[in-house]
């Protein structure tokens, strides 16, 4: 038994002294806002200031402001109605400037809807536009 407690101190030893070897970890509170930075979060005030910058910038284009004109209505008046604009209105306008079509992407769509409604009349007999269809009657 002698030998066996010696070999069993003999293990203690060598895992306490691998033990004292290794690093203690550090820990510290970390704030939200860090986390929020590190994840690409961005608050709502910094969100709501991009998107009316967004807005204003969009005032800005030479087009945008003869539009305005056009209609009567100043670049200054406008920028002061975006200003007097909540946070949610805002983000609003922002996407709907960002997702509105092109005016070249409706007229696209029409030809491609007439073209298809005049394909489809020729094929049911109907009418006969284009000469490379032929007629279910």
């Amino acid at each position: 038994m002698n030998r066996k407690n010696r070999l069993i101190a003999m293990c203690v030893a060598a895992s306490l002294s691998y033990a004292g070897a290794l690093q203690s970890a550090q820990a510290a509170l970390i704030g939200t806002e860090q986390v929020a930075a590190a994840q690409g979060v961005v608050s709502a005030d910094a969100q709501a200031a991009q998107q009316r910058a967004h807005v204003l910038s969009f005032l800005d284009r030479a087009d945008v402001a003869a539009g305005l004109a056009e209609r009567g209505v100043s670049v200054d008046a406008a920028r002061a109605r975006v200003n007097s604009l909540t946070d949610a209105e805002v983000a609003q306008l922002a996407h709907t400037i960002d997702t509105a079509p092109a005016g070249a992407d409706s007229i696209l769509g029409v030809l491609v809807f007439i073209f298809v409604l005049l394909l489809v009349t020729d094929i049911l007999g109907l009418t006969k536009v284009f000469p490379f269809t032929r007629s279910v009657r």
